[in-house]
């Protein structure tokens, strides 16, 4: 099982959000860096992956509504393809 790291503290924007994740190498050069990209990409994905959002409150700081309609994303692709694993941690601070 690969492990993706988002951490909402370095992520300052949606184009930083989907470059971390265009850099996982699960995933596939035609991935067009936006919510229906990635839930098309996580549901076709055929290896495991776990993605830790970390630090969600800043990630909510930094993003607004985007971050709350990307967790909604993982969620939906969790639920679509079981091979897609997600955990959101809070801040520790």
């Amino acid at each position: 099982m690969y492990t993706c790291i988002l951490d909402g503290k370095l992520i300052k924007d949606r184009e930083m959000l989907h470059g971390i994740l265009a850099a996982q190498p699960e995933f596939p050069d035609w991935y067009g860096r936006n919510l229906d990209a990635l839930h098309d990409c996580l549901t076709d994905m055929q290896e495991e992956m776990l993605i830790r959002v970390q630090n969600e409150n800043d990630l909510i700081l930094h993003l607004g509504n985007y971050a709350a309609a990307f967790l909604k994303v993982l969620a939906a692709s969790a639920d679509e393809n079981k091979k897609i694993h997600y955990v959101v941690e809070p801040n520790y601070n």
